[in-house]
C-alpha cells in the first residue's frame, strides 16, 4: 500500500463559483417571482407565506446554530417558534384577514406588542430553566435571531401588500429590491474577481475588495434605473432620481449586510452559514443582503414614494 499523501482536490475556479452562485439564485427566485406573479391570489398569497415562513425558520436555525458553535446559549425552539408565529400574524395583518390592514402603522403596532410579550416569554422562560445560569446571554442571542431573521424578512411582506398601491403593485416593489440587490452581490463579485486588488476588511471577509465594491455599486444602480423604467406604470412615485438614490443606497447596504453575516461566520468558524445552495451556501448566505435592505425599501416605499 502507498503511503503517499492525497492530495485535497482543487478548489473551483472564481467563474466556476460565480456560475454555481448565478444558478442557484436563478432558479430559487424563479420559483418565489413565479409564485408572487401567478394571477391566483390564493396561490400567490400562500405560496407567498410558505418561502417567507421557510426562510424565517431555515434561517433562525442557521443563526442559531452559529451561536452554538460559539458556545452561546440560547433557547432554539422558542426562537423558531417566535419567528413562525411573527410571520404570520405579519401575514395575517397585511393580507386583511384580520380586518385591520388599513394602515401601516397598525402592522407597526402588532410587530411591537409582539417583541414585548416575546422578551417577556424569554424571561419566564429562563425563571423555569434548571440548568441554564447565562440568563442574559440566552435572552440576548435569542432575540437578536428574531430581529435579524424573520423580523427584517417581515419587511419583504410589508412591501408586497403595502395598501397604499395599486393590487398586484407591491409585487413590482419586492421584484425590484431583489434584483437591485442581487446585481449589487454579483457585481462585487464579477469586478472583485476581474480587477479586485485592494482589501476592504479582511479580518472579516478575505475577499472583499473595494474594487468590488465600487462595482456592486455600478451594476446595481444601472439595473435599478433599467427596472424602475421598464416597470414605471407599477411602481407608484418612482422616477430617474429615486432609482439612482436606492440604487446606491441598497447597493451600499447590500454590502454591509454581507459582511455582517461575514463577521458571525468568522467568529462560529464557517465558511458557509450551510450547505443548501451551490456556489452559495446556506439561507443566511442567499438572505444576508437582503435583509437589512427590506427595512430601507419598506421606510423609502412608505415615507418617499407613496407619501400623500
Amino acid at each position: 500500500m502507498s503511503n503517499e499523501p492525497v492530495a485535497a482536490p482543487a478548489a473551483p475556479s472564481k467563474a466556476k463559483v460565480f456560475v454555481r452562485r448565478l444558478g442557484s439564485s436563478l432558479l430559487l427566485w424563479a420559483v418565489v417571482i413565479g409564485a408572487l406573479f401567478s394571477g391566483n391570489r390564493f396561490i400567490s398569497d400562500y405560496v407567498f407565506l410558505a418561502i417567507m415562513t421557510l426562510l424565517s425558520v431555515a434561517g433562525l436555525i442557521e443563526f442559531y446554530d452559529m451561536a452554538l458553535k460559539r458556545e452561546l446559549v440560547c433557547f432554539k425552539g422558542w426562537g423558531i417558534a417566535g419567528g413562525v408565529l411573527l410571520t404570520v400574524g405579519v401575514f395575517l395583518h397585511c393580507t386583511g384577514l384580520l380586518g385591520i390592514h388599513d394602515s401601516p402603522s397598525r402592522v407597526n403596532d402588532f410587530e411591537t406588542c409582539f417583541l414585548i410579550l416575546f422578551v417577556l416569554g424569554l424571561c419566564v422562560r429562563q425563571f423555569v430553566s434548571k440548568s441554564n445560569t447565562a440568563g442574559i446571554i440566552a435572552i440576548s442571542t435569542t432575540l437578536f435571531g428574531l430581529m435579524y431573521v424573520p423580523w427584517l424578512l417581515n419587511f419583504i411582506t410589508q412591501i408586497n401588500f403595502f395598501p397604499k398601491l395599486n393590487p398586484g403593485d407591491g409585487t413590482f416593489f419586492v421584484l425590484y429590491f431583489i434584483l437591485v440587490t442581487k446585481f449589487s452581490d454579483m457585481g462585487a463579485y464579477a469586478v472583485g474577481s476581474l480587477i479586485g486588488r485592494h482589501k476592504m476588511i479582511p479580518r472579516i471577509s478575505p475577499g472583499k475588495t473595494w474594487e468590488g465594491f465600487g462595482g456592486a455599486i455600478i451594476v446595481s444602480t444601472g439595473a435599478s434605473v433599467l427596472f424602475a423604467h421598464l416597470a414605471k406604470a407599477h411602481m407608484a412615485g418612482m422616477n430617474t432620481l429615486h432609482a439612482i438614490v436606492l440604487g446606491v443606497v441598497l447597493s451600499v447596504c447590500a454590502v454591509i449586510g454581507d459582511l455582517i453575516e461575514s463577521l458571525f461566520k468568522r467568529e462560529a468558524g464557517l465558511k458557509d452559514s450551510g450547505k443548501l445552495f451551490p456556489g452559495i451556501g446556506g439561507i443566511l448566505d442567499l438572505l444576508d443582503s437582503l435583509l437589512f435592505n427590506a427595512p430601507i425599501m419598506y421606510l423609502y416605499l412608505r415615507h418617499v414614494l407613496a407619501h400623500p
